[in-house]
């Protein structure tokens, strides 16, 4: 297994082997569809610390094509550099017994924490404190706002495919070829959902905003990969 420490001067090597084990790219098709790449396999390239600017040091590393954060390895939460609105994002990833992580989109760095709408992604037979997660803490949820429609969410240690789709005012929330939420934001079941949340006294909490999207640090071990993007910003 190929394991790579992230640190200041690895961009230099993993550029030298930028078509070694882990690269991948995108299919003509995908690229004609408006597909790019946010994780290339290989690079930390367009991911940093929130508010920081720079990759953190430790707790992040790239194994195998993935991102990986180690379990209680610090490092903190991952933010794109570049910032989105309206977007079909897709990404694969996989956590361990008992973790808990998520991806989060409409992340503005105008906020003192990295606050946005929480894909969530758990092992929701088994958090770290031994429960199961339930409604709206549930893998695909809407974290703490609203809970998904169906869990098709395999078991730790295995691949999952997941979707999330912003256009207009319609959110979708995927799940291994089939959707599990779909909401409307600033629609009435979003507001009463977040007045029973831990968002509820959150300004612009729920609302459309172009935002970073986040790879979180829960503490527990959890790999993302194939993460890419679509800007559907102005499509019909």
């Amino acid at each position: 297994m190929k394991t790579w420490l992230i640190s200041a001067g690895l961009a230099a090597v993993l550029i030298a082997g930028a078509r070694g084990a882990g690269h991948y790219d995108l299919t003509d098709a995908e690229k004609a569809a408006g597909w790019k790449l946010l994780f290339d396999g290989q690079t930390t390239n367009g991911w940093q610390s929130f508010k920081k600017g720079t990759f953190p040091a430790q707790g992040w590393v790239i194994e195998d094509g993935a991102l990986k954060h180690l379990a209680n390895g610090g490092g903190g939460d991952l933010v794109s550099r570049e910032t989105f609105s309206e977007f079909e994002l897709s990404w694969e990833w996989k956590i361990a017994k008992g973790a808990n992580s998520g991806l989060k989109y409409f992340v503005s760095g105008d906020r003192s924490s990295p606050l946005g709408h929480e894909y969530q992604m758990i092992d929701d037979k088994r958090d770290a404190n031994g429960r199961p997660a339930v409604n709206k803490g549930g893998t695909g949820s809407f974290y703490d706002v609203l809970p998904p429609e169906k869990n098709t969410a395999r078991p730790p240690g295995e691949w999952n495919q997941s979707r999330v789709l912003v256009k207009g005012n319609q959110v979708e929330h995927w799940l291994n070829g089939e959707r599990v939420l779909a909401y409307e934001l600033g629609g009435d079941a979003v507001k009463q959902a977040l007045a029973k949340s831990k968002f509820k006294n959150t300004p612009g909490f729920g609302v459309r905003l172009k935002g970073h999207i986040l790879l979180q640090d829960h503490g527990g071990e959890v790999f993302f990969r194939h993460i890419k993007i679509r800007d559907l910003s102005g499509a019909p």
